[in-house]
């Protein structure tokens, strides 16, 4: 396929066809077309096609009409129109149902038109281009919404005329806001008395220069957050343009307490911690529950609830372990190693192992060599 631009010349007149064709042959791919429903098709078959020269007065559409479809369904090609009449009407009509590019009177001047369609096929180019490099700022957007919207915290991107330009994810989830915030006043995106403690609060610190947080609990429907606010201010060579609200959800902390102090119990008991294990087993069960009942994704309970998961997985595997190696004779010996594995890989605190864990490990290990099992519990 060549490299030159195409253009379209539209007539009924066969001789108007060759003329052209002749003259714009050296320069551009040539299309031709006798009609304006035959123009339609190869435009469709041929696009983009940069530039559509067209006569005014044909059978079953004029040149105004024809115009108008290459308008709606190729709007970047650049539309010329030619007529030989004196139709100010039509040239009206062309401009504003066709929106034209020129029109030209015939007889027309060869190097003038030359000059004229050289024109259009650059403005369709810089057309082009211009739709190119917008749809790289589109994309660039598409991701960055994207990535954004990963960021672990809550972010409200406001304008200094107080307009929301921006919201990403977890800070419409926190929120509750259901639709897309940007472009609406912060105070009508705010306007919930729900939400009139956290507008308080942002408007506090967005006026302070000292005080750099502040937490609260935000209650909606059947969810309470505890959250951590922050505001900083956005600058643009020195000079304030706006500020981002930060939203840093906290809720799951007195949980994540809670757990670290199971996991410091078990790794701390001396002697016997089969029954620690098991008490552990039903404290870790109701916290994955209260995890588990919670109505937003955040990611510090999302966190949370992996790591009691993982950690209920290796107490479990460790008890069946010691519960085999009692109550069997001969346990698959492969089993519990890989079982074995399993707990050990799941244990959130790998470098930090119960003392009977370690014991127990190495009970396994001494069974798939040997396979001599005292049928004594570890744990």
């Amino acid at each position: 396929m060549s490299d030159r631009a195409r253009i379209l010349i539209v007539d009924d007149e066969e001789a108007i066809l060759e003329t052209m064709e002749y003259t714009f042959e050296g320069e551009y791919d040539v299309l031709t077309a006798p009609s304006a429903p035959e123009a339609l098709r190869v435009l469709d078959a041929n696009a983009p096609i940069a530039a559509v020269i067209t006569d005014q007065r044909m059978p079953e559409m004029t040149g105004v009409e024809f115009l108008a479809r290459v308008c709606e369904r190729h709007p970047n090609t650049t539309r010329i129109i030619l007529t030989g009449y004196a139709d100010g009407d039509a040239m009206v009509r062309a401009i504003n149902e066709g929106h034209v590019y020129a029109y030209v009177t015939k007889p027309w001047e060869p190097d003038a038109l030359k000059q004229l369609v050289h024109r259009a096929v650059e403005l369709h180019r810089l057309r082009m281009q211009n739709e190119r490099l917008l749809e790289d700022v589109r994309q660039a957007n598409r991701f960055l919404a994207a990535a954004i919207d990963e960021i672990p915290v809550g972010a409200l991107v406001v304008d200094a005329a107080g307009v929301v330009r921006a919201a990403n994810r977890p800070a419409r989830e926190y929120l509750g806001l259901r639709s897309d915030p940007r472009g609406s006043a912060l105070a009508e995106v705010l306007g919930a008395d729900a939400l009139r403690e956290f507008r308080d609060t942002a408007t506090r610190l967005g006026e302070s220069d000292g005080t750099r947080y502040e937490e609260l609990e935000l209650s909606r429907a059947e969810v309470s957050l505890r959250l951590r606010i922050a505001v900083r201010t956005i600058r643009q060579a020195e000079q304030p343009i706006g500020r981002v609200i930060l939203l840093r959800e906290i809720s799951h902390e007195p949980l994540r307490r809670r757990f670290e102090e199971v996991l410091h119990e078990i790794r701390s008991a001396s002697g016997e911690v089969r029954a620690r294990l098991e008490q552990a087993q039903q404290e870790l069960a109701e916290c994955a529950a209260r995890v588990n009942a919670w109505g937003v994704e955040s990611p510090g309970m999302i966190e949370l609830g992996e790591r009691i998961s993982r950690t209920r997985t290796a107490i479990e595997h460790w008890l069946a372990i010691d519960d085999a190696l009692v109550r069997e004779g001969y346990p698959d010996a492969q089993l519990l190693r890989d079982r074995m594995r399993i707990g050990l890989s799941r244990w959130p605190l790998p470098e930090d192992l119960p003392e009977r864990v370690r014991e127990l490990a190495r009970r396994v290990e001494s069974y798939y060599q040997t396979g001599e099992n005292p049928g004594q519990p570890v744990l």
